[in-house]
């Protein structure tokens, strides 16, 4: 049997707002497999999912048949450490299970991006070849997240304060996908970078 090349791993990541999204989608449409993280969570804590019956043995009353209550559990473990770590072994295990399967899945493509919010938050990019972050200026991201249902300044400022700021996500990433740019560049930038990828398997 002869050995096949692995596919290179690009790591995708951006702060809220910076249209990492459209750039998912993007990679998608040229046909590069994606693992979205954060699906891949909503899936296991949805209605039926498999952690749920570890998740209410840990914190009770936190789920119910629309799967995990979000809110509920959001308060369980806001500003509790231990509360979060504990939450963290449940969830990390299962998706880190679920992205080994994907991985498997597209074991003979030349490129695969793990879509990861929370990739230098978590870790620092670890099992992956290279970082791309989504990025934009900051009255453009601003604008955007102040756009969502249900967002404020205040709840805004809250969650940058717990990412890592912009400025050092691109200081960190091999690769910077500007999406201050008109959607058609954003698009050709992606396909530059997937063609400069794929040209080194």
């Amino acid at each position: 049997m002869t050995d096949h090349p692995t596919p290179f791993i690009l790591g995708l990541t951006g702060s809220i707002g910076m249209g990492k999204s459209a750039v998912s989608a993007m990679f998608r449409e040229l046909g590069v497999p994606v693992f979205d993280a954060d699906a891949a969570v909503h899936r296991l804590q949805g209605p039926g999912g498999a952690l749920l019956p570890a998740i209410e043995a840990a914190f009770p009353g936190t789920t119910g048949p629309d799967g995990v209550d979000r809110a509920g559990l959001g308060a369980a473990v806001f500003g509790d450490p231990a509360a979060l770590a504990r939450l963290e072994a449940i969830v990390h295990p299962a998706v880190a299970a679920q992205r080994a399967t994907f991985l498997a899945e597209y074991a003979q493509c030349p490129l695969v991006v793990f879509d990861i919010p929370l990739l230098f938050e978590k870790g620092g990019g670890r099992g992956v070849d290279a970082v791309a972050v989504v990025s934009a200026p900051a009255a453009a991201q601003r604008a955007r997240v102040l756009a969502r249902p249900g967002m404020s300044a205040e709840k805004f400022a809250q969650i940058l304060a717990l990412q890592v700021p912009d400025t050092e996500k691109r200081a960190r990433a091999d690769h910077i996908i500007d999406t201050g740019l008109p959607l058609p560049e954003t698009r050709r930038a992606v396909q530059r970078l997937v063609g400069k990828l794929t040209g080194q398997r």
